[in-house]
């Protein structure tokens, strides 16, 4: 749309060919036959998006760990070489757009422009600017702003699950011929990747978020927050600011049971809040709002969290 070329002001309308909801993949599911547990519909859109091009290749008679073991690990798997052959097709340069990509996911919490540029090796002029600009249409990355920043200070995140899952997993492709999801996704190792992605697909459904949350007629500003002060560095991957003067500082937490707050996780959250009030110096009303997989597990500590999410918020 925005080459130089003979369409120029020929286009009758523009269509947003945006990926699936989680709903949209349940659903999607159930069309095929295959309709899946929402846990497993929740793991495959953090492995593949809601891409449906990718969920096309889901054979219904395979569980949810032989499909991702056929689909990218085994020999021949369709998506094996879809990394490059996409950025390929979508770029011209695409090493410069990949570099950019490698750089943002060596660094989860994302990169500021300085940093994409030194990491990347891309001088930061307006060839930067329109890498990343066309990154964020077609959904590989996020601007954001930490709270309380000025526009100068924004922040730039990979969020494409696929992307994430590939870069995270590539050399394992290489190395593991067949089943090795399989007897991965059940080794304690899984979780450091899990907790990421699952973050990673709570923030690509925040208006799931605020719905559940109640808050969708409100005016609410996402952003993330990080402490100039606290030793060790506290971290607060989603802060939601509602023009109703009520902050939710939101924990996202991965897991294949109802999850349990200890007592060393109910001091940190404590510590977290407590640094967020006192260095934000914020005079509105800060909760910790927890949204984990299948809610929280009762005990004397989980009455300290006010606002509870699970996963079926998401597929609102």
């Amino acid at each position: 749309m925005n080459n130089t070329g003979g369409l120029h002001n020929r286009l009758t309308d523009q269509i947003l060919l945006a990926p699936f909801s989680l709903k949209e993949c349940e659903e999607y599911f159930q069309s095929k036959g295959a309709p899946m547990p929402r846990y497993q519909v929740l793991e495959s859109y953090m492995v593949f998006g809601g891409i449906p091009y990718y969920l096309d290749f889901f054979e219904r008679d395979s569980s949810l760990a032989q499909n991702i073991d056929r689909i990218y690990f085994a020999p021949g798997a369709p998506l094996k070489n879809e990394y490059k052959n996409l950025f390929q097709a979508l770029f011209k340069n695409a090493e410069n757009y990949i570099q950019v990509i490698e750089a943002l996911a060596s660094k989860r919490k994302g990169l500021s422009r300085e940093e994409i540029s030194a990491i990347a090796k891309i001088k930061g002029g307006g060839t930067l600017t329109q890498i990343l600009e066309d990154l964020a249409c077609c959904g590989f990355l996020q601007e954001y702003l930490g709270f309380g920043k000025k526009k100068r200070d924004r922040m730039y995140q990979l969020t494409d699950p696929f992307t994430l899952f590939h870069l995270t997993f590539s050399e394992k492709q290489k190395r593991f011929m067949e089943n090795y999801w399989l007897h991965y996704s059940t080794t304690p190792s899984h979780s450091a990747w899990s907790g990421y992605a699952f973050e990673l697909v709570c923030l690509l459904h925040l208006s799931q978020l605020k719905h559940a949350l109640g808050i969708s007629g409100v005016l609410t500003e996402a952003s993330s927050w990080r402490s100039k002060e606290a030793d060790p560095g506290a971290q607060i991957d989603l802060v939601l600011d509602r023009s109703d003067k009520i902050i939710h500082l939101c924990e996202m937490k991965f897991a294949s049971d109802v999850y349990l707050i200890d007592k060393e996780y109910s001091r940190k959250l404590r510590e977290k809040r407590s640094a967020f009030i006192f260095e934000t110096k914020t005079r509105r009303a800060a909760h910790t709002t927890l949204v984990t997989t299948f809610g929280l597990k009762q005990n004397e500590y989980s009455a300290e969290i006010l606002f509870q999410l699970t996963m079926n918020d998401l597929f609102l």
